[in-house]
């Protein structure tokens, strides 16, 4: 990939898929992993900001932007559970990566896919640190659009290889079930969310409506689970019963969002949180008791964003599967851009 003046490295939906075909499902999962466990340990460096959200009766807008003081990044996303009904995606997604020193961006890429990816590996990296060892067996409930990939990044990172999956409406499994089949995965269709999470030492909550729902309620959830709740993630939208949160050892990516949006909105606003970005710098303790409930209360955060974006730039030098885009004015000098307007229309009246 060659940097140029006037032209911005852009990645489409189907230069995306290239692109993780290409590297292959797991191996991208993993790598991203390793991208994002390496910015959560330099977790300081980073600008911090809750997203910008303008929120509607029917979902929300957010932007989500940070800086490490070299490249800045920032994610359009949108959360609309209503779309599914109307044949769209609940989410979607478009994001900048710029560098700090000119301003000039330095990669445009679409989100909606990455952000599936980047949700799935954020979830691994806080279980490879979080979930009782050896752990192979993993409850899922809810089998929408994430499902697949957060199969996928637990078995890429810690060896998942059975997974117990539910979902209130029965054909979002069993095309759970078709993707994954052939993937080295054991797979259960479970009744009920009981008997997914019966057995289970990894409990997965990835549902969409936005409420205050219960998926898990207290009495479900036994000692030493490792609980990763992420379809909780705006204000008035939960999981988990609040006893739970109680119990539990609770990890957050950045507290002053997750406060807003996360499972423990429904907690007092002291109430004690781990971030997760101290435990993977070893500056606190993640699972200190086999009998310890642990809960990854996952939001999403810009950072993971971040190291997305500069995963893929990365991979973009190597497997060229992105398209030039003429984003940027580059007139002959500076300061004369309307001179670049009227040499345009010289070019225009002479090809006429």
């Amino acid at each position: 990939m060659t940097d140029t003046l006037n032209t911005v490295p852009f990645v489409s939906v189907d230069n995306m898929m290239r692109l993780v075909l290409k590297v292959g499902i797991e191996t991208f999962l993993g790598e991203l992993s390793a991208y994002i466990e390496e910015d959560f340990a330099r977790w300081d460096r980073f600008d911090k900001t809750p997203r910008v959200a303008s929120h509607s009766r029917d979902g929300v807008i957010e932007l989500m932007p940070t800086s490490d003081g070299t490249l800045y990044g920032f994610k359009y996303v949108n959360g609309h559970p209503k779309n599914m009904r109307e044949g769209r995606q609940t989410v979607t997604a478009f994001g900048v990566l710029a560098d700090v020193g000119n301003g000039y961006p330095m990669l445009l890429s679409e989100m909606t896919i990455l952000t599936a990816l980047r949700t799935a590996a954020t979830s691994a990296v806080a279980a490879k640190h979080l979930a009782p060892q050896k752990a192979r067996t993993m409850a899922l409930i809810g089998n929408g659009a994430q499902a697949e990939f957060q199969a996928l990044a637990f078995k890429a990172l810690l060896g998942v290889d059975r997974v117990r999956l539910h979902d209130i409406d029965p054909s979002a499994t069993r095309k759970c079930i078709r993707n994954l089949a052939g993937r080295g995965i054991e797979m259960l269709h479970a009744a009920s969310a009981q008997d997914a999470v019966e057995g289970a030492e990894i409990v997965t909550t990835v549902t969409a409506d936005k409420q205050y729902a219960t998926i898990l309620t207290d009495n479900m959830v036994g000692e030493g689970i490792h609980i990763n709740a992420v379809g909780g993630d705006c204000p008035g939208k939960t999981e988990l019963h609040p006893d739970i949160l109680r119990r539990a050892a609770i990890f957050v990516e950045y507290p002053p969002q997750t406060r807003i949006e996360g499972e423990i909105q429904q907690l007092a606003a002291d109430h004690p949180v781990t971030e997760l970005s101290d435990v993977v710098a070893g500056r606190a303790t993640g699972r200190s008791d086999p009998r310890q409930i642990t809960l990854f209360d996952s939001v999403g955060f810009a950072i993971e964003d971040f190291s997305a974006l500069r995963y893929v730039r990365d991979k973009l030098r190597d497997t060229g599967l992105y398209e030039d885009l003429d984003l940027l004015a580059d007139p002959d000098e500076p300061r004369d851009l309307f001179g670049m307007l009227l040499r345009c229309e010289a070019r225009l009246q002479a090809a006429e």
